[in-house]
């Protein structure tokens, strides 16, 4: 399934690496029907957030409120890889549920790729996703 997201979006995601490349910056994909349509961001709570990172647990118990009351679906979530590779880590497979959330995955250099967590792939949880970025 092709995922589609506007420009806005991910230019969003993109300056907020570029902001805080020492660190994994994070955050929510939000949307539905195959269509990101907002990136929310999350403090990164982790305890070393230079190398993993963890979500705001009040952002993403009020982004499941908001989808229950008829909001944006979430779809998956984003972070940062301070070194540059847009490729999901071992740790990222340790912690993806196999549900096939979205894992959008960027650097502060400006790369970015898109991934769906599943039971088979790179590291044994993740393929690539196709995307479009709509409004280039």
């Amino acid at each position: 399934m092709v995922v589609h997201i506007s420009r806005d979006v991910l230019e969003q995601i993109l300056a907020q690496a570029a902001a805080a490349p020492e660190m994994e910056v994070c955050g929510l994909l939000l949307g539905g029907e195959g269509r990101i349509t907002e990136a929310r961001p999350a403090a990164n709570i982790a305890d070393d957030p230079a190398h993993r990172f963890e979500l705001d647990p009040a952002v993403l118990i009020a982004a499941h409120r908001a989808a229950r009351a008829g909001g944006a679906q979430i779809l998956g979530h984003y972070h940062s890889h301070p070194g540059g590779n847009t490729e999901p880590s071992v740790c990222d497979a340790a912690m993806a549920d196999v549900a096939g959330a979205l894992w959008l995955i960027c650097a502060p250099n400006g790369g970015y790729a898109l991934w769906r967590a599943g039971t088979d792939g790179l590291h044994g949880r993740f393929t690539r996703n196709r995307f479009e970025v709509e409004g280039q």
